[in-house]
């Protein structure tokens, strides 16, 4: 936990750095891009962006629930820190950062926001997008350039075609002229009073996104299961997004209640010896593909009404760990993790998420291979 004294720290460097922070650029975009990479050796998620003095390319892991954006202060590069000369572990600072505009069907103008906001730390550490935090990149964006607080991500199942995140509203267009954002589904997110985070400011709420999920479906049969721990009680339960848990994480019992369904709905599926970290596993052999992956039972996350469901089909519920070998994407997360499910980053791909965070929604597309799409069809060549 951290001290006061190191909110006041926090507090007088975003006063600074406010006052500062001027985007320049011809005229004013209306949203931001960058693009998305899928470390598959990782299982995660990175992107680059140019910032420092003199501009350098960074590369930042996507972490949509992390609170401060980090970055290695050394190798040379001047950082403006007004509180320490040293650039240390942990310090807040202030650089240039450089990142494209977008009309959202293709990449526009470089924009130069000169004080964003980061944290020194080491290379592998985590990219802000967090909400709770006047810090985050979209909320830092937003600011300097007078567009809403939204940011909307798209992660790619290929680790050889990028994904995107914007920065701003849409519309969001992939190829072949598919605009995305005219039907998404929303959902309130659900603030959880106590951080989830491993340090944090005594009393602050958490960053990551929780979402008001209150059953699930498979082919339309309920999942029988404790619906008190999707609730959020002092800190804990409640079902929250991630693009650093690879795949979704469920409390156990919800976990043997969810499979428990899921193998009674797929009877015709041969089941096979379990690949770790997967617990159920079958043969590929004689199910079929589809457009939107094998054809296996269609998981449904209902939202706040029964009418709002996150669909999830075989592309996003079934990993190919070997040539004939299918197994069922989510793991058994034990009987007392803090959070009772996270959805996972596997869960998100080639799916378009939008968080609102003026409205304090979130918005989603499910699989866009049925609006025969992918996530990494986004147009990135430039119209500048």
């Amino acid at each position: 936990m951290a001290t006061s004294s190191s909110f006041i720290l926090c507090s007088l460097l975003l006063c600074l750095v406010s006052s500062q922070t001027l985007a320049t650029t011809g005229s004013q975009p209306k949203a931001l891009v960058i693009p998305v990479t899928k470390d598959s050796s990782k299982l995660q998620y990175t992107t680059q962006i140019k910032q420092r003095t003199p501009l350098v390319p960074i590369k930042l892991t996507i972490d949509v629930g992390g609170n401060f954006q980090w970055v290695d202060c050394g190798s040379g590069h001047m950082t403006n820190n007004p509180f320490s000369n040293s650039g240390g572990m942990g310090e807040m600072a202030s650089d240039t950062t450089v990142i494209q505009s977008t009309d959202g069907r293709t990449v526009g103008k470089a924009v130069t926001v000169p004080g964003a906001v980061f944290t020194c730390g080491a290379t592998w550490l985590l990219g802000a997008l967090c909400w709770c935090s006047e810090v985050s990149l979209p909320v830092q964006f937003a600011s300097a350039l007078k567009f809403p607080k939204k940011f909307a991500m798209c992660l790619s199942s290929s680790s050889s075609s990028n994904g995107v995140i914007f920065f701003g509203d849409g519309p969001y267009v992939f190829l072949p002229n598919v605009e995305v954002s005219k039907s998404l589904m929303y959902t309130p997110l659900i603030l959880n009073p106590v951080s989830t985070a491993g340090s944090y400011f005594q009393g602050n709420p958490s960053t990551d996104y929780f979402i008001n999920l209150t059953s699930i479906k498979i082919n339309g049969k309920a999942v029988l299961l404790n619906t008190t721990l999707l609730n959020i009680t002092e800190g804990n339960g409640g079902t929250k997004i991630s693009t650093v848990n690879p795949y979704t994480v469920m409390e156990t019992s919800i976990f043997k209640a969810f499979v428990k369904v899921f193998r009674q709905e797929a009877k015709n599926l041969t089941k096979v010896s379990s690949v770790k970290p997967f617990k159920y596993c079958f043969s590929s052999k004689n199910t079929p593909s589809t457009r939107v992956g094998p054809a296996v039972p269609i998981i449904d996350l209902v939202m706040h009404s029964s009418s709002v469901y996150w669909r999830i089909f075989g592309a996003n519920s079934m990993v190919q760990v070997k040539e004939d070998v299918i197994c069922l994407g989510f793991i058994d997360g034990g009987s007392n993790p803090r959070t009772s499910i996270v959805i996972g980053g596997y869960q998100l791909e080639d799916n378009l998420v939008q968080i609102d965070l003026e409205k304090a929604r979130l918005g989603f597309s499910s699989s866009l291979r049925f609006k025969q799409t992918t996530c990494s069809n986004f147009n990135f060549t430039s119209s500048a």
